[in-house]
């Protein structure tokens, strides 16, 4: 039985909230002109929501069209700089993707970031290796519930599980209807009773009980 995890990247599997800041600070200055200050709290508040909702938050005093110009502008000198800088990995991350694949698990990302974002994360911290697939709101448009599904779909995954960390990211597995597990040292919390983590070492023996139940 092919069996998968699909994870949720901000919060979930590293924290780039302060080089996104910076980045975004400085294409903001020296592309538009304009001096806007974004803190890693602000990029912290919009981590797992769509492209669309974090222009609208982060740059709620311009004009739609200039919002999104901004927003283009600074999601592409953002993966340019974490292709460079990289972020805060999440601790013990490697070792327990290793510990997943060594045990038969095929591991997927799924984020509602824009294209090149999850590719610049892997390339920094050499992870590709781990990692089958991908899909993201920037390359197809779509919400996450619906990525997560045309992964588990395009994989043909037999069982699959979503971990994330904020609440849009349990509804986005309800959508897909597959169970999900609560990064809680993430961002966010979960209004519902929820099978959780407090750290990513927990993770093989929360997915081995929620497969094992499943196939009861």
């Amino acid at each position: 039985m092919k069996k998968g995890i699909l994870f949720d990247l901000d919060g979930t599997l590293w924290d780039s909230s302060k080089e996104v800041a910076l980045s975004w600070e400085e294409a903001l200055e020296k592309h538009f002109d304009i001096e806007k200050i974004i803190t890693a709290e602000m990029i912290q508040g919009v981590m797992g929501k769509s492209m669309y909702e974090i222009a609208d938050i982060l740059f709620s005093e311009f004009e739609l069209k200039q919002r999104l110009e901004m927003l283009s502008y600074c999601c592409k000198k953002e993966n340019e700089y974490i292709r460079s800088h990289g972020g805060t990995l999440v601790d013990g991350l490697e070792e327990t993707l290793q510990t997943l694949k060594n045990s038969g698990y095929h591991l997927y990302i799924v984020s509602n970031s824009q294209s090149g974002y999850i590719e610049a994360f892997m390339e920094y911290h050499k992870l590709e290796e781990y990692f089958e697939d991908f899909e993201c709101f920037g390359r197809t448009g779509r919400e996450k519930g619906r990525n997560i599904r045309l992964v588990v779909e395009r994989n043909q995954l037999e069982q699959a599980v979503y971990v994330g960390d904020v609440q849009g990211d349990y509804y986005a597995a309800v959508q897909a209807e597959i169970p999900f597990i609560h990064a809680r040292a993430g961002y966010g919390t979960i209004q519902e009773e929820v099978p959780y983590i407090t750290g990513l070492s927990q993770l093989p023996e929360v997915v081995e009980k929620i497969f094992e139940a499943e196939s009861k």
